[in-house]
C-alpha cells in the first residue's frame, strides 16, 4: 500500500480560478503551503478502496511522523489477517474523517488483540453498566449498593468520560462536587428546619396567625425535602464500586492504569460504641442528645427492658438478639426448622431483607453469616413458649392464617417486615423511658455482655458471624463500667510490692505512735552484699 508526503497550497491561478494544488511555483518558498500525509487503506468490507488524508502540517518532519505512525498501525494485523486489516482501516479512515489524534500504537495493539471495538469508544457510564450486570454471582442486597452508587454518582458526575482517558484528576472533581453538594444539602436541611420550628410557634388561631402559617407552609413546600448527605463512609464505598469495576475492565484488557486506586479521602471512622453509664444518661436527659449514634445499655439496663415487654407478642425475638447478636434480618428469617431444642442450637441460614420496602429472602448478609448459634436454657424455654402462642394464633386465625414456616411472625403468620421491626422496637424503647439505642445496637449489647463475660473472642466472632475476629475486635470496643474497673484492680494486683503506697503509710500513722517499714533493697551490678538492709523509725 502506498503512501506519501507532499506540500500544496491554496492558491489560485488567476487565469483558470482553479487551485494549483502541489504545482504551485511558491512552493519552493520554505514558509508557503502546508505539508499534507497520503496513506492507501486495506479495502473496505466491501472491497472498495479508501485513503488516508490529512493537511495542515507546518513541516515535512511532522508530516512523515504521522505517516510513519499509521504505517505502524497498519502493520498490527497479519498479512494474513484479512478482517484484521479491515479493522485497522476502518479505524484509520474514521481517524481521519473525525480529523482526530492518531491513535497510540500499544493502546491500539492491546484492544487489537482482546478483540475490542477500535472505533467506538467505551464511557465509563457504559463500562459499569455491563459490569454491573454481569455480576451474576452477586447477592441482591450487594448489587443494589452497587447500583445506587452508579446510578446516583458515578453515572451522572463522570459517566460521559471515556473510559481509557479516565484519570486521577477526574475522580478528584468527583469527590470535590460531593462535598460541595453536602454543603448544599446541609444549608437547606438547616433552612427547611428552621421554617418548620418557626411554624410550630405561630398559634392557630387568628386571621394574621393563619395568613401567616399558609405562607409558611407555602414556604416550607417549596423547599427542597430533608435528605442526607454522601458521608466518608459512603464516599469510600463509591470509590471501591469504581475501583472493583476498572479492576474487572484491566483484567478484560480495555484500560491498563487504575485511577481509583490513586484517590485519597477523608478517613471514615467508625462510630465508637459507648455505654450508657449514669453521667451519659443524666446529660441525654438534660440535652435530649446521644453521645455516640451507637449505644449500649448496661446488663441492668438491658435488663429492665426485657422485664418492661415480658408480656409482648416479639419478647422471645428481641431476647434472641439481645443474647446472641442475631442481625434484623436474620431474626426475621429464621425457620421452625432450624431450631433443635434437644441441642440447643439455632442454624441461621436465611435473612428477609428490605428491597426500597418489598421484602425478600436471601442467604445470610456473608459465607460465615451462614451459622450454628448455641443458646441457653432460658431461651430455648422462651422460644417454646412463643412457638406455642403462634400455634394458637394459628387456630384463632384459621384459613386466614399464612404459613410462612417462620418462628417470628406477624399475628396472622405474614414474614415480620425489618423496617416495621426497627419502628415498632424504637416505640418500646420509648415506652420503657430507657436511654434510646438502635435495634442494632442490641448486636453490640450481646457482642459486649459475651466478651465481658470473659467469652473467647474467636467464639463472640462466630456467634455473630464474622469472618475474621480482628472485626469484632475493631468494632466492638466497648468496656462495661463494672468490668473495666475490676480489670483494673486485677491488674494492679498482678505486681507485687513490698512497701505500702504513701496512701497506706499515711493511714497507718493515724492508727498509733510508731510506724514500722521496711525498705528491700534488690541486689544489682554495684550492690552490696548484704540483700536486705531494714530501716527502723
Amino acid at each position: 500500500m502506498t503512501g506519501s508526503t507532499f506540500k500544496r497550497c491554496a492558491c489560485r491561478n488567476p487565469e483558470t480560478g482553479k487551485q494549483y494544488g502541489q504545482s504551485c511555483p511558491k512552493l519552493t518558498q520554505k514558509r508557503h503551503g502546508l505539508w499534507n500525509v497520503r496513506q492507501e487503506l486495506p479495502l473496505r468490507e466491501d472491497g472498495t478502496r479508501r485513503t488516508f488524508r490529512r493537511s495542515g502540517y507546518t513541516s515535512k518532519n511532522d508530516a512523515q511522523n504521522d505517516l510513519d505512525r499509521i504505517r505502524t498501525l497498519l502493520k498490527i494485523p497479519g498479512n494474513d489477517d484479512a478482517e484484521g486489516r479491515v479493522r485497522i482501516g476502518d479505524l484509520l479512515e474514521a481517524v481521519a474523517s473525525g480529523k482526530e489524534p492518531i491513535p497510540d500504537y500499544e493502546e491500539t495493539k492491546r484492544k487489537f488483540g482482546t478483540g475490542q471495538s477500535l472505533t467506538v469508544h467505551t464511557t465509563v457510564g457504559e463500562w459499569l453498566e455491563l459490569w454491573l450486570a454481569g455480576k451474576k454471582r452477586l447477592r441482591k442486597s450487594g448489587k443494589d449498593r452497587y447500583e445506587t452508587d452508579i446510578r446516583v454518582h458515578l453515572e451522572p458526575r463522570i459517566g460521559r468520560i471515556r473510559l481509557d482517558r479516565l484519570r486521577v484528576q477526574h475522580l478528584d472533581e468527583m469527590f470535590a462536587g460531593i462535598a460541595e453538594t453536602n454543603i448544599e444539602i446541609n444549608d437547606a436541611n438547616i433552612m427547611r428546619r428552621a421554617a418548620i420550628d418557626e411554624l410550630a410557634t405561630v398559634p392557630w388561631k387568628g386571621t394574621e396567625y393563619r395568613a401567616r402559617r399558609k405562607a409558611l407552609k407555602e414556604t416550607i413546600a417549596a423547599m427542597p425535602p430533608f435528605r442526607r448527605i454522601t458521608g466518608p463512609s459512603t464516599q469510600s464505598h463509591i470509590r471501591a464500586t469504581l475501583r472493583a469495576a476498572l479492576n474487572d475492565a484491566i483484567a478484560q484488557g480495555y484500560i491498563t492504569f487504575n485511577p481509583a486506586q490513586h484517590v485519597e479521602l477523608v478517613a471514615a471512622k467508625r462510630p465508637k460504641a459507648l455505654v450508657w453509664t449514669e453521667e451519659r444518661v443524666e446529660e441525654w436527659i438534660r440535652t435530649g442528645e446521644k453521645p455516640s449514634p451507637v449505644m449500649v445499655w448496661t446488663p441492668e439496663q438491658a435488663g429492665q427492658f426485657l422485664d418492661f415487654i415480658a408480656e409482648d407478642r416479639l419478647f422471645a425475638l428481641f431476647r434472641l438478639i439481645t443474647f446472641r447478636g442475631l442481625r434484623r434480618g436474620e431474626a426475621c428469617g429464621v425457620r421452625k426448622q432450624d431450631l433443635n431444642v434437644q441441642a440447643l442450637t439455632l442454624t441461621v441460614a436465611t435473612q428477609l431483607v428490605q428491597d426500597g420496602w418489598e421484602v425478600v429472602e436471601s442467604d445470610p448478609k456473608t459465607d460465615s453469616g451462614a451459622r450454628v448459634v448455641h443458646l441457653d436454657e432460658e431461651t430455648v424455654d422462651t422460644l417454646r413458649a412463643h412457638l406455642a402462642k403462634q400455634a394458637a394464633d394459628r387456630l384463632s386465625w384459621g384459613e386466614a392464617w399464612q404459613d410462612t414456616g417462620r418462628i417470628f411472625t406477624q399475628e396472622n403468620g405474614e414474614w415480620l417486615h425489618p423496617g416495621w421491626l426497627t419502628d415498632y422496637f424504637e416505640r418500646l424503647v420509648e415506652a420503657s423511658g430507657l436511654p434510646p439505642i438502635r435495634l442494632h445496637d442490641l448486636r453490640h449489647l450481646a457482642a459486649t455482655l459475651m466478651l465481658a463475660a470473659g467469652v473467647d473472642v474467636k467464639i463472640v466472632s462466630e456467634t455473630l458471624g464474622h469472618g475474621d475476629s480482628r472485626i469484632t475486635r475493631d468494632i466492638y470496643q466497648s468496656v462495661l463500667p463494672k468490668v473495666g474497673a475490676e480489670a483494673a484492680e486485677a491488674t494492679a494486683r498482678m505486681v507485687p510490692r513490698a512497701t505500702t503506697s504513701k496512701a497506706a503509710r499515711t493511714a497507718g500513722l493515724t492508727s498509733g505512735s510508731h510506724a514500722h517499714a521496711e525498705i528491700v533493697a534488690l541486689p544489682g551490678p554495684s550492690a552490696p552484699s548484704k540483700e536486705k538492709a531494714q530501716v527502723r523509725g
